[in-house]
């Protein structure tokens, strides 16, 4: 039996690609390998948001190669996509997939193992592009599964090279989805995480959909507990979602709202859809119908021609809003994006210092917010392994906490009524 092993870069839709391309080799009749074992193919599900992503890409791609010398090697993703001949200059490299025709990834593969020459199979984008219909495996070994809904970005912030390695925004069809979350529940999930590369637009592209009605219809699906949503834009938080959290018992009340600057001349600069009122104002209409809401964030510091003034802003609104945790990145430059090209560039030294402070605001505002829920009663899901550390068990709240519970392996994958108390910086939760 032939081998594969996977290695993903980047975020939750590299995941959930990577995973429905497992699914095609294991229906093909190859058994899926750990990327540390030795493997007769090797795939690499690259990133390329930054230089350092494309970096790592190739650093993985190389390693693999070392392990197995005869191995095929095949790097898709972002980052061949939007450049797929500095992916194909290196030599490991057999054959390069971009972001469309990954369904026929085994047939590539194949084609890669009997050719003399690396193979090209990158694909350009065009606006007739539609969704490609891909999914995942049902597994009883986990309680969470990602259910990729839509793709492709057309926002083009200035700094960010996604939307050409994505392409024109695509919305999966409203029976798919529904039919896989069903398929996902029968086989054991309890909490599915809707994604995108930019999910708020979903629905964009057809006729009157959007994500609150795609939720309306997916809601009702018996056995799953909970449905989370990742990143999605403040300003495509329309009222009918803002219901549906409040209103559901299913969807969770926990938002990922990236505001990569609290400055608008530098939002401006970032080619962002909004300025600081906008983002502020949706967050408290927000809160309003939902108080204990986590809101979540993404801030970029060093942004070319960030003054000191413009991080004294965006430490600001960090600080008045109250993010429940956030992730906080240092600008790097992206070739083919315009803000690699802007002049007024943030010296290294000054945007790992304003990172740090950030770090520090974040980390001291998600204690804070963690805090706030001792003594209460929550509800957590618990995973199927044991914490390493502790041998607790874990899982999270439906606001995204981190919960430690010492109980029975019976508990495994059940949703569970606790007490919130806190130990040493953890929050424990006693069973009722």
């Amino acid at each position: 039996m032939k081998r594969v092993a996977f290695y993903t870069l980047g975020c939750k839709v590299n995941q959930y690609d990577t995973e429905a391309m497992m699914k095609e080799f294991e229906e093909a009749g190859y058994k899926i390998l750990d990327f540390e074992e030795e493997s007769d193919i090797y795939i690499i599900n690259t990133c390329t948001v930054t230089g350092q992503g494309a970096s790592k890409s190739r650093k993985i791609t190389r390693r693999a190669k070392r392990r197995n010398p005869e191995a095929l090697v095949g790097v898709v993703g972002c980052y061949p996509q939007v450049d797929a001949q500095e992916v194909l200059d290196m030599e490991e490299v057999d054959f390069a997939l971009g972001t469309k025709g990954r369904k026929k990834i085994v047939e590539y593969a194949q084609q890669a193992m009997s050719a003399k020459d690396q193979l090209n199979f990158v694909q350009e984008m065009g606006e007739e592009d539609i969704f490609e219909e891909v999914s995942i495996e049902e597994s009883k070994d986990r309680t969470r599964a990602t259910v990729k809904i839509q793709e492709g970005c057309e926002q083009f912030c200035s700094y960010c090279i996604i939307p050409y390695a994505r392409g024109n925004l695509r919305s999966r069809g409203v029976e798919d989805v529904r039919a896989e979350v069903a398929r996902l529940a029968q086989g054991g999930f309890k909490e599915i995480v809707l994604t995108g590369i930019h999910l708020g637009q979903y629905g964009a592209d057809k006729k009157d959909l959007d994500l609150a009605k795609l939720l309306k219809v997916i809601l009702p699906i018996e056995g799953i507990e909970r449905i989370r949503l990742s990143s999605i834009e403040g300003t495509e938080v329309n009222d009918d979602l803002i219901d549906l959290i409040s209103q559901s018992d299913k969807l969770c009340r926990h938002l990922h709202l990236p505001l990569q600057s609290g400055s608008d001349k530098i939002l401006k600069a970032m080619n962002r859809p909004y300025n600081i009122k906008e983002f502020k104002d949706m967050v408290y209409k927000i809160r309003d119908k939902v108080p204990d809401i986590a809101i979540t964030t993404d801030v970029i510091v060093g942004f070319p021609g960030e003054s000191d003034k413009d991080f004294e802003d965006t430490y600001k609104v960090l600080e008045e809003l109250k993010f429940s945790d956030g992730h906080i990145f240092k600008y790097s430059k992206r070739k083919g994006t315009p803000a690699a090209s802007y002049s007024n560039q943030v010296h290294s030294e000054v945007k790992k210092d304003r990172s740090r402070r950030l770090r520090s605001l974040v980390d001291s505002l998600a204690k804070d917010y963690k805090e706030s829920f001792i003594g209460k009663e929550v509800e957590v899901l618990l995973e199927l392994e044991r914490d390493r550390k502790s041998n607790l068990l874990t899982g999270l709240t439906d606001n995204y906490l981190r919960v430690f519970v010492d109980g029975e392996d019976e508990l495994k994958g059940e949703l569970v009524k606790v007490k919130l108390l806190e130990k040493e910086g953890d929050l424990i939760g006693e069973l009722e």
